[in-house]
Order: structure tokens, then sequence, then C-alpha cells
């Protein structure tokens, strides 16, 4: 059908957006980054920013085409308190998903969620 217009409405599978992949890319990332890092908040701002890009950059090479991604990432200082955190996000339940991962050392925690919503 050369010359006309195609729409995708749905991705197929191997281009849907994969938690456990996405997940991967994120702890990779994570672990390389801040391993052995100090927490520091004169670099938090700038450390999350690249964070997020780096990240963001992993998943869209990754192949989740027509994928909307926001990335959020959290840095603190760990003391041995507990956080709690949540998002929402309005989307649609066949297409789109998040993933999200954990990192802590001695000196600081990292939340990182991912979500990826379909465009058409």
């Amino acid at each position: 059908m050369e010359g006309s217009d195609t729409y995708l409405i749905r991705p197929n599978h191997q281009h849907k957006f994969k938690p456990a992949i996405v997940k991967e890319h994120i702890r990779e990332i994570v672990r390389e980054r801040l391993s052995g890092v100090q927490y520091d908040p004169e670099e938090v701002p700038n450390l999350s920013r690249s964070l997020a890009d780096s990240i963001k950059d992993k998943v869209k090479n990754a192949g989740f085409d027509r994928y909307k991604l926001v990335v959020q990432v959290v840095i603190g200082e760990q003391r041995g308190q507990g956080v709690k955190m949540s998002s929402r996000c309005l989307w649609d339940a066949d297409t789109d998903n998040y993933a999200e991962d954990v990192f802590m050392n001695d000196r600081l925690f990292c939340v990182v969620a991912v979500f990826g919503s379909y465009y058409y």
C-alpha cells in the first residue's frame, strides 16, 4: 500500500512495553552509576537528571517504538528511615505499563520508575 497512511492502534508483541526488560536496564544503569557513591545534596539534582536521561535513552533504544516515556528518579540520604511513594496515571491497560527498581547503599537510596504510554 505504497503512499497510503497506516495507523497502528496497538503495538505488536515484540514492541510492547516489557517491564522485566525495562527493570533490567534501570538496575544496570543505577548500579553502575551509584555503587560506592556518597550522598551529596549539592550533586543530587544533576545526578537525578543524568540518571533519568541515561535510563530514558537505554529504554528508547530497546525497541519500544511509539512509546512516550516518563522517567522518575528520587535520590535521598540513607539514614535507616522508610520511604513510601506512589504514582498514578491515566492510561490504556492493554498497551501501557511501568517498571520500577530501588537501589540502596550505606549512604543513599534511589527509587526509579519508568512509565511507558503507547501513542498512535
